[in-house]
């Protein structure tokens, strides 16, 4: 009982906490959609990520896709929050990516492009913050689903 009362409230930490990655990924999508300069108080390390050909995977904005990821990770920590099993097992691969894709993300910035996009370092932490949500739900309850 007390862990599946704890499991409910870390996928609904999760699901909260995708809210706000959606919000900063959908911010930068519009921004790559439309064109418009960002406001980054100033610094022009956002201005040389966003800009760089390492915001682009295949023509998509790397943003759109991160929107796309963290809608889904709200989604399935909603439906593993009301139990559904399957609904674990997809947030631990979508989840996993996410987490592999944003070292690569912040290993561009660091060592090829020597800029840091506050957005992008935002969304870092979420993602971390979700990587860790997930660790932290008790192992039988992953294992299980329930």
């Amino acid at each position: 009982m007390i862990a599946s009362r704890f499991r409910t409230i870390l996928y609904t930490a999760m699901a909260v906490v995708a809210v706000a990655g959606l919000a900063d990924a959908t911010y930068l999508t519009v921004q790559a959609l439309t064109g418009e300069t960002l406001s980054c108080g100033g610094s022009p390390d956002c201005f040389r990520v966003l800009g760089s050909s390492y915001a682009k995977l295949g023509g998509i904005p790397v943003a759109m896709l991160g929107a796309l990821a963290y809608f889904t990770v709200f989604t399935l920590a909603t439906f593993a929050a009301f139990g559904y099993p399957w609904a674990s097992r997809f947030l631990a691969l979508i989840a996993g990516a996410m987490f592999v894709m944003t070292l690569w993300l912040l290993y561009v910035q660091a060592f090829l492009l020597h800029a840091y996009c506050r957005y992008c370092l935002f969304s870092a932490a979420i993602t971390f913050l979700i990587a860790g949500l997930l660790i932290a739900v008790p192992p039988s309850a992953r294992r299980s689903g329930a």
